[in-house]
């Protein structure tokens, strides 16, 4: 009794010095330690359009939606639950939008990427590539293989088929094989795991812009100035591999800055704009020249035009219903700085305010009502289809009744029918109609891993396998004392 007393309580120590561990080895923004700032006045990314009711603006960054979801005020949480209707830049879980993003992206006629690259350029992508693929095993954290990730499938994932794609694409791509990027990927960006989570409870979800209209900006790049910027690209990139050095600016700065909510538009932009920094003050005079008219290319394509497009919908959409919540889910950097999405709907007579982290959001009653109403239809109609296809899937020729529960009239076959007529061989694996009406209608059921559940850095992972091996000897223990 007492061997079994003492196990149970190094068990019980053990699984807590290991959930210590876990959380030790996630990263904490700067702000934390920071004790002078109270959480609560931190910024946040959420703007109110007032009016009745009032809709909303809220700025997201592309990154995993664990690493920031904990940090978004508890507010901004609310209007979202509130609202009736979310709308992003794209829609993201339509498989359309994710085909056509990859079609925009490869080179025409069936070209490869040899036959318009430089042939010094094309050798010296190749090689970077390899060493990143070689580089991937140890680039991926502990969670990402405990969830079964490969390090081929991940590359192959990110990669795949790069000898297709047009040299803009390709640069894209290069900037983010990276180890923190590396590191963040596997679980849904901020984005889609709103959208997913719009959909899942029933909400009206949409975009304010086309695919083409992301992907032709880059497209249209001067192929001259696009070799500027893949050549500046892998130069910083094999950089980093001679020195061994970190990019300067990596996916954890992007993630402690939207965390302690700095409102710094210069931050936020590129990763609005998915396009790497090219401006560097040790370039030549004329190189820096180009540089930074690619840059300015980039900002008057990809932030500003976009932003006067998609202010001028989202008034079409609260000017055609009045009496609707909106709340719309922008990159971060359509929000900060100049020629803003807000600043044209203020310019157009719309009362727009930014919305301080410990601000009260108004309840609005009849959008309960609707979403509770929205939900009810979902189910009756999700439940009537599944029906309809279990009726078809029967021989309804020898059954009594129609669909609609009206008895046939009998027609002098001259046969009577046996009971073996009527039984149709049911899978016993077969789907639960019961059980699954109550799944919303066209989405795919996601099921989302909790917030704070995985870590994401490799530190501190030795020491929590240290932890699991203790497990382990003590249950070994335990079997062999009693």
């Amino acid at each position: 009794m007492v061997y079994i007393v003492l196990c149970t309580l190094l068990v019980l120590s053990s699984l807590s010095m290991a959930r210590q561990l876990e959380a030790s080895t996630r990263k904490k923004p700067k702000c934390d330690s920071d004790s002078s700032k109270d959480q609560s006045q931190l910024n946040s990314f959420l703007w109110t359009i007032h009016r009745d009711p009032p809709s909303y603006f809220f700025g997201t960054i592309h990154v995993p939606y664990t690493r920031v979801w904990d940090y978004i005020p508890q507010n901004t949480k609310h209007a979202f639950r509130q609202a009736g209707n979310v709308f992003f830049e794209l829609d993201l879980t339509d498989p359309y939008t994710i085909t056509s993003l990859a079609n925009c992206q490869l080179l025409p006629h069936g070209a490869n990427l040899s036959d318009v690259l430089p042939r010094d350029i094309y050798i010296r992508l190749k090689e970077h590539l390899e060493y990143v693929r070689l580089m991937m095993p140890g680039w991926m954290s502990a969670d990402q293989k405990g969830r079964g990730l490969y390090a081929d499938y991940l590359f192959n994932a990110i990669a795949g088929n790069w000898e297709r794609k047009r040299p803009v694409w390709v640069m894209l791509m290069v900037n983010s094989l990276t180890e923190s990027d590396i590191k963040s990927r596997g679980i849904p960006v901020l984005d889609l795991y709103l959208a997913q989570s719009a959909e899942r409870i029933g909400k009206v979800t949409g975009a304010v812009e086309h695919v083409e209209e992301q992907c032709v900006p880059l497209n249209e790049l001067n192929f001259s100035q696009v070799l500027f910027a893949l050549n500046q690209t892998l130069f910083q990139h094999e950089a980093y591999r001679t020195t061994k050095g970190s990019v300067p600016y990596t996916t954890e700065d992007l993630i402690d800055h939207y965390n302690c909510g700095d409102l710094n538009s210069i931050i936020f932009n590129h990763d609005t704009a998915q396009v790497p920094n090219l401006v560097n003050s040790s370039l030549p005079p004329s190189q820096l020249k180009t540089a930074k008219r690619i840059d300015q290319y980039f900002r008057s394509e990809l932030i500003v035009k976009r932003n006067h497009r998609m202010s001028q919908r989202v008034m079409t959409l609260l000017k055609k219903y009045p009496k609707k919540s909106f709340f719309f889910a922008f990159g971060a950097g359509h929000f900060l700085g100049n020629n803003t999405i807000i600043n044209h709907l203020q310019e157009a007579g719309f009362n727009v305010t930014h919305t301080a982290s410990d601000e009260e959001i108004p309840v609005i009653r009849h959008e309960q009502r609707r979403r509770k109403q929205r939900r009810k239809q979902m189910k009756a109609r999700q439940r009537q289809k599944q029906l309809d296809a279990l009726w078809s899937s029967l021989d309804v020729d020898s059954l009594p009744f129609d669909h609609r529960g009206k008895r046939k009239r009998k027609k002098n076959s001259g046969g009577r029918k046996t009971f073996n007529d009527l039984w149709v061989r049911m899978e016993g694996d077969g789907p639960d109609y019961l059980q699954e009406a109550e799944t919303p209608p066209k989405h795919r059921q996601t099921t989302f891993p909790p917030v704070n559940k995985y870590s994401f850095y490799q530190s501190g992972a030795s020491n929590l396998h240290s932890t699991v091996l203790l497990l382990c000897l003590a249950i070994m223990i335990c079997y062999t004392n009693i």
